[in-house]
């Protein structure tokens, strides 16, 4: 089972691949869907990683994959500048998710 990034920062994918993980780097949208379908697509790859910029460019179908399909886990990590999210991202997920306040 295989890891693959999927980036839009060249440093974020050079410290994957330093890691052994392989990857692309994409800027458009149009990019982002079609690597995403041939990832999900291959059975060798259990986890796709995106950065954060690449979740903001494909939300909506990001999503859609990651309730529809089981294999592989799709997570999102934010690149070399950090987090964009702000510090309460895991409350915010949960409620939005479950539907209560922590």
């Amino acid at each position: 089972m295989k890891s693959f990034l999927i980036s839009d920062n060249r440093d974020t994918w050079v410290g994957m691949r330093l890691a052994g993980i392989e990857g692309v780097i994409v800027h458009e949208k149009e990019e982002v869907l079609q690597i995403l379908q041939t990832a999900v697509g291959d059975p060798d790859i259990g986890i796709i990683i995106l950065t954060e910029k690449i979740v903001d460019l494909a939300k909506e179908e990001i999503m859609e994959y990651k309730l529809k399909s089981k294999k592989p886990l799709i997570i999102e990590i934010p690149d070399r500048h950090g987090t964009t999210r702000g510090h309460d991202v895991i409350t915010n997920y949960i409620r939005e998710s479950v539907g209560i306040r922590i």
